[in-house]
């Protein structure tokens, strides 16, 4: 299971593609549970309300999103701080900005529900090349922005982490000089469509400088562990309610050291400079 490019099957396929990949996920050695873990704790908008608040916030992108099950990871956080939030998500393996701005599933999802925000998650390496953002992202995201809004929505761009060992083939020889390129290509675009972004690509970087061994990627250096996906639902934690989330119970069953680690890492990236995500 890749959040790679390349031949784009027919959309007939992609379902049985997705349901396939998931199997493989359950089934295989080294990934089995990471579909089952997270059973969600937080009661949701349609609850007898604790807080005066809730938050209906709907997932866009692909296997980045999807693996751990971040909607879920995040929404069990938030309700550690005391936050209902109701989640969606439409998360194909391997979908881009383009799949989405031509789904109908995804209109009819924007349409069915009053959401507060849509997260947009974009395929790793078209938001790490220069043309691709050029010829593929930068206009499906126009698209897309123009969506959410007219749904009565706000946009939030989830900017995401880097593969392991960068991208060589296509001029990114390291982990370090593909997140550059995919920070710049999140950044430009969220400025250019007035909107905020996640940082989760830079707390990333905070927890790999800590430690030659951070634990943030799967063996393919390529998806997110648990610990690298309740990384970013702190992030997203600290960006949408503005509070840090360091001290929560909820871990996902991480050990103590590796979810403060997280906490810390998203607060002091997001909280340290929050005008710089800021729509």
């Amino acid at each position: 299971m890749t959040d790679g490019t390349g031949a784009k099957p027919r959309r007939g396929r992609r379902l049985l593609t997705w349901v396939l990949a998931i199997l493989v996920l359950v089934g295989g050695s080294g990934l089995a549970g990471y579909f089952y873990l997270h059973r969600n704790l937080n009661p949701g908008c349609q609850a007898p309300p604790t807080t005066s608040v809730c938050t209906r916030i709907f997932f866009v992108g692909n296997s980045y999103t999807a693996v751990n099950d971040l909607p879920t990871v995040f929404a069990n956080l938030a309700w550690s701080g005391g936050h209902r939030v109701e989640t969606g998500v439409e998360a194909p393996n391997g979908w881009t900005f383009i799949d989405h701005k031509l789904s109908a599933d995804l209109d009819a999802k924007l349409s069915s529900t009053k959401w507060d925000l849509v997260v947009l998650q974009e395929q790793s390496q078209i938001s790490s090349v220069e043309w691709l953002r050029q010829s593929d992202m930068y206009p499906a995201a126009h698209d897309l922005v123009a969506k959410i809004r007219a749904a009565g929505a706000q946009p939030l761009f989830f900017l995401t982490w880097a593969h392991r060992d960068g991208w060589p083939v296509n001029g990114l020889p390291d982990y370090s000089s593909m997140q550059s390129s995919i920070d710049a290509g999140y950044l430009f675009i969220a400025r250019q469509e007035h909107s905020a972004v996640a940082p989760v690509g830079y707390a990333w970087m905070e927890v790999v400088k800590q430690s030659s061994d951070s634990g943030l990627w799967q063996d393919d250096g390529n998806h997110p562990s648990t610990k690298g996906t309740y990384l970013a639902a702190c992030v997203f934690y600290a960006s949408i309610f503005h509070e840090s989330p360091a001290g929560l119970q909820y871990h996902a069953f991480l050990p103590d050291s590796d979810a403060s680690q997280a906490q810390e890492a998203a607060a002091s990236t997001v909280l340290g400079d929050p005008s710089k995500w800021a729509a």
